[in-house]
């Protein structure tokens, strides 16, 4: 069997452990998807893009099929969830639909009879147990969930409608599973949810997340805790503080704040404005000299005037965040926000977007340069594919972020002090020091 994930880290633990209900049922996991008997694709359809993404990913599969090298194609994840279990007719060739809320049903996808087979529930019930994972990332890092699903309701976001309202898992279900992955070599988890700051809101007494961030720092053997996707909504000044007084806890923080103006960001339903966000942002500051501040925008979102997309503009050249991501909008069917008038061109959108990356690149690389002669803790990731071995500081989450590139060799998972020696773009040159 052989697997292709698409998407969010979310997305990857799904795949986890759909492929360790797979091992234990006997099938032999792990193959090349081109050359393997069936190939499952765990599918994305956040926004327009992740949806073609995937698309094009089935339809290869469905090519290699047809070609005779494989025999079985399972489409799971987001995508039966949005398109609904109609995907076999609106995909000819897919043999089984898996949605997300039916994870355990991969099996008899995989290895059943029937075809097709279809199996898309709806949201409902407690977030899953995703203990028991056949793991993707490296053994020394993993992600951890601590919820399904959201209940900001942002007018452009499809998650509720995908995945449900949040579903927070229970601190003690939390504990076990990361318990479980540093028993597995895991020394760096990073947390994860749509909403992780809304974490415990729905679950009366069980102390919010800062209450969770002060439990997972006592872990013995842990030695790094990331939290990704907070929401400036739910930051509350409890966690902030957790963040700053646990010394597990990284001085790393991803904000998406997908913009600055205030009517925009009333149009998108976020829930805060201009001011919340200056708030924040200068709270952790002060309570953590130094934490690398990770964000995200959405540009040419409905009615976005010049004036908004340049607050927008000024800001980031202000703020010399350490990482920006930008995204175009997309009226995705079924949002309020693609009802909302004053659609924004494509054109337009990609220019903005454009400019604010060309801006962000400006400060990430002068950002890379002037961390040049500092000292930085590395967790050795392995060896890319052109033969360097590569890690993070602090500073760099998996998969998003800039890398580390070791000068000399050193194994997986250890941690080690390193000199900056030069600058590579995003990236920076380091030298490991005699200790």
């Amino acid at each position: 069997m052989g697997l292709i994930s698409l998407g969010c880290p979310k997305a990857l633990v799904d795949s986890e452990r759909m492929m360790a209900l797979l091992a234990e049922a006997g099938c032999v996991v792990g193959a090349d998807p081109s050359d393997a008997d069936v190939v499952v694709i765990n599918t994305c359809a956040f926004i327009r893009p992740a949806t073609e993404e995937s698309l094009a990913a089935v339809r290869e599969a469905v090519a290699w099929k047809r070609g005779g090298r494989v025999r079985r194609v399972v489409v799971a994840g987001c995508l039966p969830q949005r398109l609904g279990p109609a995907v076999p007719e609106r995909l000819p060739g897919v043999d089984a639909v898996v949605g997300v809320f039916d994870r355990p049903a991969i099996v008899e996808a995989v290895t059943g009879a029937a075809s097709p087979f279809v199996r898309v529930g709806r949201a409902g019930g407690p977030c899953p147990d995703d203990r028991g994972r056949f793991r993707l990332t490296p053994r020394h890092t993993a992600y951890l969930r601590i919820s399904e699903g959201c209940s900001a309701g942002c007018t452009f976001c499809t998650i509720p409608s995908i995945r449900g309202p949040m579903r927070s898992k229970p601190p003690e279900a939390v504990l076990a599973e990361a318990a479980e992955l540093v028993a597995d070599g895991a020394v760096e988890l990073n947390l994860i949810a749509q909403d992780t700051t809304g974490y415990g809101a729905d679950l009366p007494g069980a102390g919010g997340l800062a209450e969770l961030l002060r439990r997972l720092d006592r872990l013995e053997g842990l030695r790094r805790l990331r939290l990704m996707y907070a929401h400036p909504a739910t930051l509350a000044e409890e966690t902030i503080a957790a963040m700053a007084e646990c010394p597990r806890v990284v001085a790393y923080l991803d904000l998406p704040l997908q913009h600055v103006s205030d009517r925009v960001l009333s149009a998108m339903g976020r829930r805060y404005d201009r001011a919340r966000i200056d708030a924040v942002l200068d709270d952790l500051l002060r309570r953590m000299p130094g934490i690398a501040l990770r964000t995200t925008f959405i540009v040419g979102f409905p009615a976005e005037s010049r004036a908004d997309f340049d607050a927008l503009h000024a800001f980031v050249r202000a703020r010399r965040f350490d990482a920006v991501g930008v995204f175009t909008y997309w009226p995705e069917p079924g949002t309020p926000a693609a009802r909302l008038g004053g659609q924004v061109a494509e054109k337009t959108r990609r220019r903005r977007r454009d400019r604010l990356m060309r801006t962000q690149q400006e400060i990430a690389f002068d950002a890379a340069e002037a961390m040049i002669g500092s000292d930085v803790e590395v967790l050795v990731d392995g060896v890319d594919p052109y033969g360097r071995t590569i890690g993070r500081h602090p500073g760099q989450a998996p998969d998003v972020d800039g890398l580390c590139i070791l000068s000399d060799p050193a194994p997986p998972g250890r941690i080690v002090t390193a000199c900056v020696v030069a600058a590579d773009g995003y990236d920076l040159i380091v030298q490991p020091v005699d200790e």
